[in-house]
């Protein structure tokens, strides 16, 4: 097939599919976007989103002709300020047309890539913000998440939209102590994990390598997570969905310019979006050590 001679008219073409392939890797590598609350902003509205949070509210017993007292109900704002986060390369003529790859699925994959690493380590690096610590510098175990439930429960945090994200390395050391055999009951011959009983969750951590659910919660996983500043030390979290905020302008996009004295193009993929925590109360960190990033 004859390759014609690149222009900038055959390159805008082609950005439906960049901007496609961009957004659908962006929705697959990142996992924290749905794991918080979302606010959209239509162009116009400003930069700004102002998010009332009202507080829980108590009834009291009233006696039967009194007048009910008065509840004053106070709102305070979680504030989302909106700032573009952005990657830029210069796609050259030559490249373009002598590229053995498809050029065009590449930079949707990488451009994806990029956004949303950096999305979920803006959101990720929330999580030291969170009201109280379940725990301190340790290695992780499963009743510190089944703690961290108990304790958000008794402050009648909802556990629908409950989750908790751990960094991979400290994931291993929970695995690790789930799936670890440590004796073995010949009355039902099954084997002790961590020591009680062989359960499901050592099972599913020992065939797919993931903990699916702990404490009645999902439980996620993503590098997309900075040092706490010593080797191995991640700080995950377990909270609601409500305890963080997530306000765009619209989605991913994406703009090229050309750039006669390059041979190329410029090709510029932007987002728009604002991070904060609202309720602080929401959510409870959790600061472990990796045995294997010492």
């Amino acid at each position: 097939m004859a390759i014609g001679p690149s222009t900038t008219t055959s390159l805008n073409d082609l950005l439906p599919l960049i901007v496609q392939e961009a957004m659908f890797v962006a929705s697959e590598r990142s996992i924290m976007r749905g794991l918080v609350k979302n606010y959209t902003l239509a162009p116009g509205q400003g930069k700004v989103v102002q998010v009332p949070i009202y507080p829980r509210q108590n009834a009291a017993a009233v006696t039967e002709g009194n007048e009910v007292d008065n509840t004053e109900v106070t709102t305070n704002l979680g504030t989302l300020t909106v700032s573009p986060v952005a990657i830029r390369t210069l796609l050259t003529d030559f490249a373009r047309t002598a590229s053995a790859s498809n050029v065009v699925a590449d930079l949707g994959r990488l451009f994806g890539e990029a956004v949303a690493r950096k999305m979920d380590q803006d959101l990720t690096s929330l999580f030291n913000g969170f009201t109280a610590p379940t725990a301190g510098t340790t290695t992780i175990t499963a009743e510190q998440i089944f703690t961290a439930v108990a304790k958000l429960k008794a402050d009648a945090v909802p556990s629908e939209g409950m989750v908790c994200v751990l960094h991979p390395e400290v994931a291993f050391d929970l695995k690790k102590a789930l799936t670890t055999t440590v004796g073995f009951d010949a009355g039902s011959a099954r084997p002790y994990a961590g020591g009680s009983a062989s359960s499901d969750v050592a099972n599913e951590a020992m065939r797919m390598g993931y903990v699916g659910q702990l404490a009645g919660i999902p439980i996620y996983e993503t590098s997309n997570m900075a040092n706490s500043g010593s080797a191995g030390n991640f700080i995950g979290a377990v909270f609601n969905r409500d305890a963080i905020g997530l306000g765009m302008i619209g989605d991913i996009s994406i703009e090229t310019q050309r750039r006669a004295s390059f041979l190329g193009d410029d090709i510029v993929c932007s987002a728009y979006y604002g991070k904060a925590i609202l309720m602080a109360d929401y959510g409870r960190s959790l600061n472990n050590n990796s045995t294997i990033n010492p």
